[in-house]
């Protein structure tokens, strides 16, 4: 599991939990449920840092803080 601190949200808008992760910019994903955002959330990151790999782009250091809802 990463480390990165994930935040969860309710949007009204959407109908859904938002997931994102800050430390990763534009690393964000949604789900039906928490659980699910957070299982989307996580695919996102493993997603981010493959491409990341794949670019020669950094990848950050997870700074360990909490998950968190908004």
């Amino acid at each position: 599991m990463f480390k990165y601190e994930t935040i969860i949200d309710w949007s009204e808008d959407d109908r859904a939990y938002l997931a994102e992760v800050p430390e990763l910019p534009g690393c964000v994903a949604h789900g039906d449920s928490y659980e699910a955002a957070l299982g989307q959330a996580q695919e996102a990151i493993q997603l981010w840092i493959d491409t990341a790999v794949e670019f020669g782009d950094p990848i950050p250091e997870p700074k360990g803080r909490r998950l968190m809802d908004a």
